[in-house]
């Protein structure tokens, strides 16, 4: 054990010495900084001036072009970068005539949008048609504010032609909700703001993000380590001292530590950023408990299948076939996140709790989601991930060993099975 320690400690002190793990180290706090300083600077700022967006209307109501016409010129005076050039539509002919007319504008680009006002709009049982060709991401939000105008337009007078004030709708329709969490003491409480709750739904991805990042990204240093070793002929002066299993032992502990290191100091730096913005995070000392559980427990089964596979190959490149099905099984949790969170109780949440290479991302997802799981589930959970552990460096510690002094072509499947049968 004594040398497994020492192998450890040598492979942490080399791991943290770098100058690429200290840019790491201090890359993605400097990142979440500059992203929440940029945020702000984008959000504060109104944008440069935009082209105007041409937009023709066809009222076949006859009755909402001059008010429709007003609003818009009431938004280009409050929103001068983006302006909106309004043209109405209106001739002799048909309406079909007229809405071919405005539709052969739009193919040919003189237009970028082209509404069309049903005759019986008023009465309700109309319809607006809001036509676009090709339309550029950049002009989505002046559509919505078009949109927003022929809407408030028509609502103002079907209220006039009934008899109703649009102000006293307004009032009736505005119901302002103040939404409060309130504490453990009978005087605890706060408002939630937007960002709050932003930042509330957030924290559950964080955690699995941080969780995949230390597990997947760092341990893949366990691959380089071996391989340039293994190149470079120190292996076999370092195996004439210890075992190939007290080898591959400190290895995984010396890069399990680097990563403790590493995952910490991003989390203070996100915790920090976070009180910056005045965005009050509740993260108990059990949540952080269960994360650092997983991430171990995690980390040693990533890493050990990462030593077995950096033992029998002579070059980075020839991990990458076997490296793509491990990496895809982590990257499940990830695109299906937003599911796990709306329903974190749900079958497939608490299927991929019981997948192992996948259990610390998804339990932590959960439990920081504020999800009921039990005792037992999460017992369950960490004694599967825990013998799936054990196996893995099991059958890892066999194939490094033989794979280890082995250069040359890499081994086959079959090869590798042999060699654990024989051990």
């Amino acid at each position: 054990m004594q040398k497994t320690l020492k192998i450890a400690q040598r492979e942490y002190i080399e791991t943290v010495k770098t100058k690429t793990f200290l840019i790491g180290l201090l890359f993605v706090p400097a990142i979440i900084v500059g992203i929440i300083f940029f945020t702000n600077k984008i959000s504060q700022s109104k944008g440069g001036p935009r082209l105007p967006v041409k937009v023709v209307v066809t009222d076949l109501s006859t009755q909402l072009s001059g008010e429709i016409k007003s609003r818009f010129n009431k938004h280009n005076n409050s929103n001068p970068n983006r302006q909106i050039l309004f043209q109405s539509l209106d001739t002799e002919n048909s309406p079909i005539s007229i809405e071919e007319q405005g539709k052969a504008k739009l193919r040919s680009g003189k237009i970028d949008a082209y509404v069309v006002l049903d005759k019986d709009i008023l009465e309700g049982s109309g319809k607006v048609y809001f036509y676009t060709h090709k339309s550029k991401l950049s002009n989505l939000d002046v559509f919505w504010a078009v949109e927003k105008v022929i809407n408030g337009v028509i609502v103002d007078q079907r209220c006039k032609l009934r008899n109703i004030s649009s102000k006293l709708l307004s009032e009736i329709r505005h119901v302002p909700i103040e939404r409060v969490e309130i504490g453990t003491r009978a005087d605890e409480q706060r408002v939630q703001s937007m960002a709050q709750r932003m930042t509330r739904m957030m924290i559950p991805f964080f955690f699995m993000f941080l969780m995949y990042m230390g597990i997947v990204v760092i341990g893949q240093q366990m691959l380089s380590s071996v391989i340039e070793e293994k190149n470079s002929r120190i292996i076999e002066v370092l195996l004439s001292a210890v075992s190939p299993f007290q080898l591959m032992g400190g290895k995984i502990l010396g890069l399990a530590g680097s990563g403790l290191t590493v995952i910490s100091l991003w989390t203070v730096a996100a915790y920090g950023a976070a009180r910056w913005q005045d965005l009050n995070i509740d993260i108990t000392g059990e949540l952080v408990s269960y994360f650092f559980l997983y991430y171990i427990l995690g980390f040693l089964l990533f890493s050990s299948l990462l030593a077995g596979i950096g033992s029998i190959c002579n070059t980075l490149k020839e991990t990458q076939g076997l490296m793509m099905p491990i990496v895809l099984v982590f990257v499940v949790p990830l695109i299906s996140w937003y599911r796990l969170v709306q329903s974190p109780d749900g079958v497939l949440a608490k299927v991929l709790s019981f997948v192992p290479p996948v259990t610390p991302l998804v339990m932590i997802l959960r439990i920081s989601a504020g999800s009921n799981v039990g005792a037992v589930e999460i017992i369950a959970s960490i004694a599967l991930l825990l013998a799936a552990v054990l196996v893995t460096i099991w059958l890892a510690g066999k194939i490094f060993r033989t794979g280890i002094l082995m250069y040359g072509k890499r081994p086959s499947f079959r090869e590798i099975f042999r060699w654990l049968r024989q051990s």
